[in-house]
């Protein structure tokens, strides 16, 4: 028999914005959780990216673009009770320290994270079961001046998160920020633990879950 507490619980019918979900890891996340019976939104910069992807609804949307983003939210809120939850995978890579490389890797790995929470804040905060969740790189913990850029910004996420994170736990509200923590999305097995990961976030109570840092590796399986 179905635990009904575990169903409440779980990622079904719930509303969660994949943003960021062209890429491989997006594809699969969003699959995992159409899998779990989430109504998935997925957001990319790039219309191509989202073709014949496992989603309820697609946008091409610049995610840094602050009122662009305002409008489309307005508009999601028009069509669905609730916004439960926010998987920010949009990223980049650049090596090196110059200022070109930080506008461009800022507005991906930083901005897109700022504009998009800032703006489903309180959405997720008066969801029954708000959920953030990023993806940052276990390159912040040994940081190489060949990459100070791109480890800059994804330190500056972790903290933007963990600013989240701190203050729905002030509120008491049942939400959940949470990062998971990967050396590559390429590495063996990390793309599924990932997605199965993302999918699971509705499965664990919000005190387990906020603010937790958790690493996923070839072996890793879910948070």
């Amino acid at each position: 028999m179905t635990d009904p507490s575990a169903a409440l619980s779980s990622a079904h019918d719930r509303t969660v914005v994949v943003a960021g979900a062209g890429g491989a890891a997006g594809r699969e996340v969003c699959a995992a959780l159409t899998a779990a019976g989430a109504h998935v939104v997925a957001v990319s910069s790039r219309p191509d990216t989202i073709e014949e992807i496992a989603a309820a609804e697609t946008h091409a949307l610049d995610l840094a673009d602050t009122d662009a983003v305002a409008a489309w939210a307005r508009a999601l809120r028009s069509r669905r009770p609730s916004i439960d939850g926010l998987i920010h995978l949009v990223g980049g890579w650049r090596p090196g320290a110059s200022d070109d490389d930080w506008e461009w890797l800022e507005r991906r790995v930083l901005t897109t994270l700022r504009v998009t929470s800032r703006e489903l804040r309180d959405d997720l905060s008066a969801s029954s079961a708000g959920r953030l969740a990023i993806v940052s790189s276990a390159s912040v913990a040994s940081p190489r001046w060949g990459m100070v850029n791109y480890v800059t910004l994804k330190a500056a996420a972790e903290t933007w998160v963990a600013a989240i994170a701190n203050g729905w736990r002030v509120k008491g509200t049942p939400t959940a920020a949470v990062t998971f923590v990967v050396e590559s999305l390429d590495g063996e097995g990390v793309g599924d633990a990932l997605a199965q990961s993302m999918a699971s976030l509705w499965e664990l109570p919000h005190e387990q879950l906020n603010g937790v840092v958790a690493t996923l590796g070839d072996d890793a399986g879910a948070a």
